[in-house]
């Protein structure tokens, strides 16, 4: 009982706590202004990670060495590229299938599973866009229509088919049609700026450079809080800001909806306004590399707090994440990430992950290039959605990432789990996937 207490007080003060940072951060950002001249491409950084539509578009522009070229498509390249830098508008269509097959799975359940997902984005710079322009608004979208191509789904295949307290593939289901993102994002030349709308909070919370299950790593205990974050899904109404404190170091805060519907996004604003059950983040970072990719060589400590959800009679809770990566000889990026969780929806209440990823061509664009990624982990699941009792599994993954073409890429995967927590009958599992993606 005392420790129930203590608990709920510390969940309380956090909760208080951090809109009080948001609000600080927003108030205090004429103070990070550097100076009136035109930007550098530092003071030009994006907050966001390298999910977000601006920095997986601009990605994509990037040159970068491939196994083949389509010529013929080069006048296609420079037509959205003359469309950009006319009305400052420019999209994305991707799809992305995957297959996953399992060595052993619970009773009464199937050993693989498929499914797709098509993407349509994009960004409109609507204001500032004249070179003297000292800030800059532009719409951001992304629209998905996620279908399956097997009875199961992906997103819900190691809980369900494996006993595995986690997420392999999880945003692979078949929701149909889906809002992903729709907001605005305002920036300064002084290294703050801020977004509105609906949101995804994974592109704003913990970020780092092998964050995405699009293009990198499977397992979700190598992506956002290592499956200690209780977080709302795509669409999410809500806000966040971010701004430069000094040349190294920042800090970013957000709050949005722990209600969001993706396929029903307009929901979010009856939730947002009447429900006031909020997800609340507030992380400062340290980096020692260019701020345009401050989610390489980066040093960063999350604090985060859900609130309790009366529909889905889930608990409030909070939790802490700390995480480091840097870069080596510029062809390696090294990590260790790890935090806890106080009750919520988590669901791992403890995670550590450490590994790596080895790109021969060089370190560059995230979620583009040839990309060799190792990791292991091991996590606790959350006694609050699980039950307690349960021990610790651990979680093996490597995958390589092979960009055929600058349209085109393949990512096979290897994945051991041991000790599923949910699946009594297993000690280990084996999990093989494969991953694509075509883009123009």
């Amino acid at each position: 009982m005392k420790r129930a207490k203590g608990t709920r007080y510390y969940s309380r003060k956090l909760s208080s706590w951090l809109p009080v940072m948001l609000l600080v951060l927003v108030s205090v950002h004429p103070g990070f202004a550097q100076s009136s001249d035109q930007p550098t491409d530092a003071q030009r950084a994006k907050f966001g990670g390298p999910d977000t539509v601006p920095n997986q578009i601009e990605a994509e522009r990037v040159d970068e060495d491939t196994l083949y070229e389509f010529e013929f498509l080069k006048s296609y390249y420079d037509w959205k590229d003359r469309i950009l830098e006319k009305y400052g508008y420019a999209y994305a269509l991707d799809y992305y299938p995957i297959y996953l097959k399992a060595s052993d799975n619970l009773p009464g359940t199937d050993d693989d599973a498929a499914s797709a997902v098509m993407r349509f984005s994009g960004f409109w710079q609507l204001m500032g866009r004249a070179e003297d322009s000292n800030s800059s608004g532009t719409l951001v979208y992304l629209v998905e229509h996620r279908h399956r191509y097997t009875d199961n789904l992906p997103g819900e295949f190691a809980l369900e088919s494996l006993g595995y307290a986690g997420f392999i593939g999880i945003p692979f289901t078949s929701d149909g049609w889906h809002l992903t993102n729709l907001y605005w994002n305002q920036e300064w030349q002084n290294g703050f700026g801020f977004a509105a709308g609906f949101l995804d909070v994974t592109d704003w919370v913990d970020v780092w450079a092998l964050t995405s299950p699009w293009t990198d790593f499977y397992n979700f205990v190598f992506s956002i809080g290592a499956a200690t974050m209780d977080l709302p899904d795509d669409a999410a109404l809500g806000f966040g800001a971010g701004g430069w404190i000094t040349d190294k170091l920042y800090l970013i805060a957000g709050l949005e909806d722990l209600n969001s519907r993706p396929t029903d996004p307009f929901k979010g604003f009856k939730n947002f306004f009447n429900d006031h059950e909020y997800f609340k983040h507030v992380e400062i970072g340290w980096v020692t590399s260019a701020r345009e990719q401050y989610y390489l060589d980066n040093l960063h400590l999350t604090l985060w707090h859900a609130d309790k959800r009366d529909e889905l009679d889930v608990e409030d809770g909070w939790g802490a994440f700390l995480s480091f990566s840097h870069t080596l000889a510029e062809k390696w990026l090294m990590f260790a990430r790890g935090g806890f969780a106080e009750d919520g929806g988590s669901l791992l209440e403890r995670s550590v992950s450490i590994g790596g990823g080895f790109a021969p061509n060089g370190i560059g664009a995230p979620g583009f290039g040839h990309l060799l990624g190792f990791g292991a982990n091991c996590g606790r699941p959350n006694d609050a959605l699980f039950g307690s009792g349960l021990d610790d599994q651990y979680t093996m993954e490597v995958y390589y990432r092979l960009q055929v073409t600058k349209e085109f890429s393949i990512t096979p995967d290897i994945q051991f789990l041991i000790n599923p927590a949910l699946n009594p009958e297993e000690d280990n599992i084996w999990v093989f996937g494969l991953r694509a993606r075509l883009s123009f």
